[in-house]
This record gives C-alpha cells, structure tokens and sequence, in this order.
C-alpha cells in the first residue's frame, strides 16, 4: 500500500514495508535510540504477521527509506514497537506522515484503538502524539534505562480510531 501526502519539503512516499528495507530500518533505529535493536530483531519483527511497518522514501518508491514506524496489532488494537528518521530528515514531518499513514489504515484491519509509549520529557515526539490525536492514559514510572544509566518515565498514550 502506498500513501502520499501533501507537498513535503522533499517528494515522499510512505509504503509498506519489506525484508529489503530491514537493514536501512535498523541503521534508522540505531541511529535513534539509546539501546538499538539489532538487524536479526528488526527482520524477526517484521517477519511476524501482527507487525506492520511502513517506511517513507523520497523520490520514488524504491528509494532507501528515511523513517520507518512498526506496530503491533493484537484483537482490536495496535501498539507503536518504534517510529524513527533518519537524523538528516528530521524535523520535516516525515514522522507525522508515518504515523497518519498507519492511523488511516489500521481500521482496515479491524483495529480501533492504538497505543503508544513515550519517554516523559520528548517535547518534539510529545509534541507529535498530541497533534495526531493521542492522550496520555498512564504514566510508568522509572520504566526506561537512559544512556547514562538514570530512569526515565514512560507516558502511555491512546488514540481512538
């Protein structure tokens, strides 16, 4: 499935993901977080039938992907695994247009409600999440390890779709 949106600063196209695109995935995940999945998790998860990914290209649908998002779906919900971009891209909307892309096709799956976790404290991805319609419905408490070792929380947002 391919989506496109509006006038980005670059052309981009949001599109399923395959097993091509895992490796560009995982160097986008590596790139974005403290502990990074490695390239045999990222295949693992998105060889499972519950796991959607899209990734965004620019240009053409088989450039490298610069974003990817990976869900789960379970009954009649979806979770965010991770929403990524590459470092260069960000700040473009690429990430928005990611999780809109995901949000318009997950009712197609039965899917009406979708779920997120975000470290207490990420203002832009915070920022993110509120404009696509999530909301806060738990706090985790200590739930991540940092870098540097301190805890961090975890905000649990929802999304009625």
């Amino acid at each position: 499935m391919i989506f496109g949106f509006g006038r980005p600063k670059h052309p981009l196209t949001i599109r399923t993901a395959d097993m091509r695109d895992a490796r560009a995935v995982t160097e986008i995940h590596s790139a974005s977080f403290d502990r990074a999945w490695g390239l045999m998790e990222i295949e693992r998860l998105m060889s499972e039938d519950t796991v959607i990914t899209h990734v965004a290209v620019g240009g053409t649908a088989l450039a490298q992907p610069e974003g990817f998002i990976l869900s789960r779906v379970a009954a009649d919900e979806a979770e965010v695994l991770a929403i990524a971009v590459d470092p260069k891209r960000r700040g473009e909307g690429i990430a928005r247009r990611l999780l809109q892309a995901q949000i318009e096709m997950l009712p197609l799956n039965r899917v009406k409600t979708f779920f997120l976790e975000v470290e207490d404290g990420n203002l832009p991805a915070l920022a993110l999440y509120n404009r696509c319609g999530f909301v806060e419905v738990a706090r985790r408490e200590a739930y991540y390890r940092k870098a540097d070792g301190s805890a961090a929380t975890a905000l649990v947002m929802r999304r009625d779709l």
